[in-house]
This record gives structure tokens, C-alpha cells and sequence, in this order.
């Protein structure tokens, strides 16, 4: 969700909402999943399953662990912004 500031930000609740985030800045970011992928030393398809929340079990693990600690995750990031 848009905020005014110029930056965009998730409340991240599940897995799925991870991976949707990672999508999205990476293609704002201008990036192919095989450019992420290599950058960071991850295998393509992977990084797709997690984009996709086919993945996400341990994100789900410790997300869960983050709410019962009365934590809120959020991602923010300013869209077009270099690395």
C-alpha cells in the first residue's frame, strides 16, 4: 500500500505476503528473478516458489513466532530507489 511519503509498505501476516513484497520491489527494482537469484546466491526457481508463497514454511514458523511476541512486520522501501 502506497503511503504519502512516497514509500510502500506491506504488513506482512503470512508468507504469501512476503513473497509478494520481494516480487514487487524486485521488479521495481528493475531486476529478472535470475538476476536476484545470482546476485544473492539463491537457486531462480526457489526465489520464485518463495515469491509465489509455495515455499514459506519457515517464514510462516517464524512469522507466527513474531505474533505471538505482539510483534508487527512491516516492509518498507521507497520504489525506484537504487541499491
Amino acid at each position: 500500500t502506497p503511503t504519502r511519503s512516497g514509500k510502500s509498505s506491506w504488513s506482512v501476516r503470512s508468507g504469501h505476503d512476503l513473497g509478494r513484497a520481494l516480487a514487487e520491489i524486485r521488479r521495481d527494482r528493475g531486476l529478472t528473478q535470475m538476476q536476484l537469484a545470482e546476485s544473492i546466491q539463491l537457486d531462480r526457481a526457489y526465489l520464485a516458489s518463495v515469491e509465489t508463497g509455495r515455499s514459506v514454511r519457515m517464514i510462516e514458523h517464524v512469522l507466527r513466532a513474531l505474533r505471538h511476541l505482539g510483534a508487527d512486520v512491516t516492509i518498507t522501501w521507497r520504489p525506484n530507489e537504487p541499491t
